[in-house]
C-alpha cells in the first residue's frame, strides 16, 4: 500500500521499527492513543505492533496502533487492542473482558480484499 506521496506504508517484515511516514499515517488515522477512554494526543504516543514483531507481525499501517506510554506498557502486560473492520478500536483486559468506557477513536474502515 502506498501513501499519498507514493511512499510504501507496508514494509512487511523487512524492518522492525515503524518509519516516520508510517507513524504520520497512523497519527492521521488514529488521532491519539487508541486504548479505551484515553485522550492522549499523538505526540505522547508510540507506534505499537498490534501483532508483535516477534510473533510474525508486519511493520505496516494495518498492524500499527498509537498508544501512549502508559497503555503501551499495559498491552505488553496482557491487555490487548484490536481494530474492527469498521475502523473502531476495542480494548481487552488480560482476563478477556472488554473495556467499554470512554470515547472510542475511529479511523476509516479496513480495506477488504475484492
Amino acid at each position: 500500500m502506498l501513501g499519498p506521496d507514493g511512499v510504501p506504508l507496508d514494509h512487511g517484515r523487512t524492518v522492525r521499527l515503524f518509519p516516520a511516514h508510517v507513524r504520520r499515517a497512523a497519527e492521521v488515522r488514529d488521532g491519539g492513543c487508541v486504548f479505551a477512554g484515553c485522550a492522549a494526543p499523538t505526540w505522547w504516543c508510540d507506534v505499537h505492533h498490534v501483532l508483535a514483531w516477534v510473533d510474525g507481525g508486519a511493520t505496516d499501517l494495518a498492524n500499527a496502533a498509537l498508544l501512549c506510554e502508559r497503555h503501551h506498557t499495559k498491552v505488553h502486560h496482557g491487555f490487548r487492542v484490536e481494530r474492527r473492520p469498521d475502523g473502531r478500536w476495542r480494548t481487552w483486559r488480560p482476563d478477556g473482558t472488554e473495556i467499554r468506557t470512554g470515547p472510542q477513536r475511529t479511523g476509516p474502515p479496513l480495506a477488504t480484499a475484492a
